[in-house]
């Protein structure tokens, strides 16, 4: 009996093991639908997510961006992913404001 009892309780922990990963994954990688069917296809998908969760973590910690979250800077990314914006530009939060010229250099269309 005790080879059977080490047997169900190895794949107890094995079944929690994988429903935390999953339950992790489904609560910080944003998968909506996988692009292939096969296994590889899908545990490429993952693995993708996982390493651009990874990287977005490593750049919050270097930069020292502890008031954003993971979330946020995932977004900024995203936007700003194939601009020429020095990376630590696109995360500043102050706008700079533009002046317009006056008067504008811009015609009215209807002069009401």
């Amino acid at each position: 009996m005790g080879r059977g009892w080490k047997r169900a309780r190895s794949a107890l922990r094995q079944s929690l093991t994988r429903q935390r990963f999953f339950k992790w994954i489904k609560q910080h990688l944003r998968i909506k639908a996988f692009y292939g069917t096969s296994q590889n296809a899908v545990k490429t998908q993952v693995w993708i997510a996982i390493s651009t969760y990874l990287l977005v973590a490593i750049l919050k910690k270097r930069l020292g961006l502890e008031e954003a979250s993971l979330y946020q800077l995932l977004q900024v990314v995203s936007i700003t992913v194939l601009e020429r914006t020095p990376i630590l530009q696109a995360f500043q939060r102050t706008v700079s404001k533009v002046e317009l010229p006056h008067p504008p250099n811009q015609l009215t269309l209807l002069d009401l």
